[in-house]
């Protein structure tokens, strides 16, 4: 864990900071898979010869009721390179549903003792980073590699999408 001294003891803040982290994360790689599947049925549909809002408005609101494995699933078959990343995309899905459904169950009391809090976030780290893996490759079928972005400021308003 960056800059905790080993004395330290993890308190419960920091296991819920870092679980809205992965939270995040997990949001951000099923955004970008529906991103794909956006332009996928967005090509099928012909909606980038012909302009259709209510069409492509539909296509949308169909993409963002799916769950992260109703996206992975739709997207098989059509994007060759993101069928090459299937391993790292089952496991970026099983730790999300693992976060999401069972993750407090899983540690239970252990949240109640510096040593149990220790190990929870131990656990989110390895859930944040198998599921950022999965998101930074996505990004690459993108053309964006998030390990060479260098930005000057980030954006603090908020960009509807």
């Amino acid at each position: 864990m960056v800059g905790r001294h080993m004395t330290d003891e993890p308190s419960l803040k920091e296991v819920y900071s870092k679980f809205g982290e992965v939270s995040e994360a997990a949001q951000l790689l099923e955004t970008e898979l529906g991103n794909l599947l956006l332009v996928h049925k967005g090509a099928e549909a012909g909606l980038f010869e012909t302009k259709d809002p209510e069409a492509a408005e539909k296509i949308l609101e169909q993409i963002n009721r799916n769950t992260l494995g109703q996206l992975l699933w739709q997207l098989r078959g059509n994007y060759n390179e993101l069928d090459a990343l299937e391993a790292l995309l089952m496991v970026a899905k099983a730790e999300r549903n693992r976060l999401i459904h069972s993750f407090y169950r899983e540690h239970n009391f252990r949240r109640n003792s510096a040593d149990g809090r220790a190990l929870m976030l131990r656990d989110l780290e390895a859930m944040h980073e198998k599921i950022i893996d999965a998101y930074k490759a996505v990004m690459k079928l993108s053309g964006i590699d998030l390990d060479k972005i260098q930005m000057q400021g980030l954006p603090t308003g908020h960009v509807p999408i």
